[in-house]
């Protein structure tokens, strides 16, 4: 990883991804833009029953959004959806028990679900930074089967069904953190070398951002977006990044500030405004490498990693 990746990132963050670098944004959104009634619109969002995903339900809901919560565990999935429903007053919040990290139950999941359900929105939020080397009952790295596989088989699998409804979008809860990356297409389980779980993290992240450039290119019926949250306070960041955390803990932002970018994506007319593909922090599309960091992968290597993906959601395919 390049020291100097890291040092410039993290001046950048101190600025930007802070508490006060969203106050500082948020000086210029406008607040008509969210002003909306998604009423008949639904949403699936991925890992909602805690931190930004919860925060993006949550906001979405209100808003009058049937909203699908796609998460692992059932009793704080249930929880989640309770308090959802209380404070929005909106009784379409609907769970589905789906274990993002295993390729073939996200499989059955989509087909499952696409038989009676429609989706204008698809919020890819649900993710993992397991610091130790491990694998899934499908013998695939964790990071890379949650981050990346699963939300590479999710949205590919539910193309079909976006492509059938008005104004469909995708948005994925990226991180400023792949900024430190350029992608390793040729090792995409850490398998060499001594393992970073923080460093596995941001390159899954880098992938996302690949991948939301290359399904734009070449769905052009479907908005595609991929988003910075910033530094947020979640229940993710407390367990991962503990050191962080503790740390940074009086300037990171609100759930709801990490949120406030994804919802925007998600629900508004000005997001759509904007080109398909883009990469987004406090509702600005903004650049994906930083300034001579030598970051970029070729295009032969974007489509590696595609083919690679592709190559193992067919394996994996009930």
């Amino acid at each position: 990883m390049s020291i100097y990746r890291n040092a410039v990132w993290f001046v950048k963050g101190l600025q930007e991804y802070t508490k006060s670098g969203y106050e500082a944004a948020a000086k210029h959104f406008a607040p008509a833009d969210l002003d909306v009634n998604l009423s008949g619109r639904c949403f699936m969002i991925t890992g909602a029953n805690s931190g930004i995903g919860k925060a993006t339900a949550q906001e979405i809901a209100s808003r009058g959004g049937t909203i699908h919560m796609v998460c692992r565990n059932k009793g704080r999935a249930e929880a989640a959806k309770d308090e959802i429903v209380a404070r929005s007053k909106n009784q379409n919040v609907h769970v589905h028990i789906v274990d993002m990290s295993s390729a073939r139950h996200v499989w059955e999941f989509v087909q499952n679900f696409s038989q009676s359900n429609s989706v204008h929105v698809l919020i890819n939020n649900a993710g993992c930074m397991v610091n130790q080397r491990e694998l899934t009952e499908e013998g695939l790295e964790k990071n890379f089967a949650t981050n990346t596989l699963g939300t590479y088989i999710l949205t590919t699998a539910l193309i079909p069904a976006l492509k059938k409804v008005e104004d469909p979008r995708v948005v994925t809860v990226s991180s400023g953190g792949m900024l430190t990356q350029k992608m390793n297409v040729d090792d995409l389980q850490f398998e060499k070398g001594a393992f970073d779980g923080t460093m596995a993290y941001a390159q899954n992240k880098r992938q996302q951002v690949i991948l939301t450039e290359r399904w734009a290119s070449q769905h052009k019926e479907i908005h595609f977006s991929s988003m910075h949250p910033g530094w947020a306070d979640t229940p993710a960041v407390q367990t991962s990044m503990p050191s962080f955390h503790a740390k940074m803990q009086n300037k990171l932002r609100t759930e709801a500030m990490g949120a406030d970018t994804a919802v925007w994506l998600a629900a508004s007319a000005a997001a759509i405004k904007q080109p398909s593909g883009l990469f987004f922090q406090d509702r600005k599309a903004v650049a994906t490498h930083l300034p001579l960091a030598s970051s970029r992968c070729t295009p032969q290597d974007e489509e590696k990693l595609q083919a690679a993906l592709e190559e193992f959601a067919l394996k994996f395919k009930p």
